[in-house]
């Protein structure tokens, strides 16, 4: 390992371990990042004659954390300037290197797209957790959240991303795309995920997120008349009910 800049250093006198670097410190223990990035290295970009690429963990690293923290890809870039502990569980030493700019955050989670990664990565993760105790019980809530994306034209075709909509929250117009997440509730825990533009409705991604053992399934209005949906997913869940979605306190 090569030896660490001041950068990384800490010279505070009084400090106190957040809820969140506990949480990175206890992923970054946990799981087999070795593994992860085998499923992705062999579609990996290799450095040429230019920058060389950022890492392929380092990548994967900031992918995870952007859903964990709901961090849209301008907030990930600037979260790492902001917070020590992302930079450690990222690995990013200010002192020899930049943050991967929002521009690269985006290419990434282009390239999971394109060779439809995230649902093995997805997977490998939860058996990782699931090894170690953390364990998928009888429910799901369903959620979606916006994720903003640039609206600018700072990229090589001088265009916006096409994948990207615009659309209405309450009195609020965003651009960008949609996270739909299916979490376990019970535990912190993200089994399944999916991604739309942001003008898709939400009850449309419902059948991606449930693993198919739930006896209850949870989401709120959005979600309203998936019955059908529900009954062929998750024959099981005989419990469906509407709520206002509100994380469990131990959530990151």
């Amino acid at each position: 390992m090569r030896q660490l800049t001041l950068a990384t250093a800490n010279f505070e006198r009084h400090s106190k371990q957040t809820r969140r670097a506990k949480f990175l410190a206890e992923m970054d223990r946990v799981v087999s990042w070795r593994e992860l990035c085998a499923i992705i290295e062999p579609f990996y970009p290799k450095g040429g004659n230019g920058r060389p690429p950022v890492g392929p963990e380092r990548m994967l690293r900031l992918h995870f954390l952007q859903h964990w923290l709901n961090l849209s890809d301008p907030a990930a870039e600037e979260s790492l300037y902001d917070s020590l502990s992302m930079r450690r569980f990222v690995g990013i030493d200010l002192g020899r290197e930049p943050a991967p700019d929002e521009t690269s955050i985006l290419n990434f989670r282009h390239l999971l797209e394109t060779h439809e990664l995230g649902k093995p990565l997805c997977e490998r993760m939860n058996q990782h957790l699931a090894a170690r105790g953390l364990k998928v019980a009888g429910g799901t809530i369903v959620d979606a959240t916006i994720i903003a994306a640039p609206s600018s034209t700072k990229n090589e075709a001088k265009t916006r991303d096409p994948e990207m909509h615009q659309t209405r929250k309450g009195q609020q117009w965003y651009f960008g795309m949609k996270l739909h997440i299916g979490v376990d509730s019970k535990l912190p825990l993200i089994h399944s995920m999916d991604t739309t533009a942001a003008n898709a409705a939400d009850a449309k991604s419902m059948g991606a997120l449930l693993h198919g053992n739930e006896t209850r399934v949870y989401g709120d209005q959005a979600y309203r008349g998936q019955k059908e949906v529900i009954g062929a997913q998750a024959p099981k869940a005989k419990d469906s009910r509407v709520i206002r979605v509100a994380w469990p306190s131990s959530h990151p």
